[in-house]
């Protein structure tokens, strides 16, 4: 359900402005995605894990002020960075 460190490092270096650039909230939407859809595929084979469900809730929920955060500040990057990474709108 967790992700590697190294796939963490690929992620901060494709959506950060540097390598070390972990608190820009594209890169933290990059990581959230990646978590929710490992915890996703993880709920569809323990249906009766409720905990796991109500961190999945919470994870939704911050990449979706997240999202809301970039839209505000720039919505060209809020548009490439649904497409990028397939989420809903």
């Amino acid at each position: 359900m967790t992700i590697t460190k190294q796939k963490t490092a690929q992620l901060v270096k494709k959506f950060g402005a540097s390598e070390k650039d972990t608190g820009n909230p594209s890169v933290q939407v990059a990581i959230l995605t990646t978590r929710i859809n490992a915890l996703t595929e993880h709920l569809r084979e323990h249906k009766n894990d409720k905990h796991s469900r109500r961190g999945l809730l919470k994870m939704v929920s911050k990449r979706r002020s997240l999202l809301d955060y970039i839209k505000n500040k720039n919505a060209e990057e809020y548009l490439s960075l649904i497409n990028e990474l397939n989420i809903r709108k």
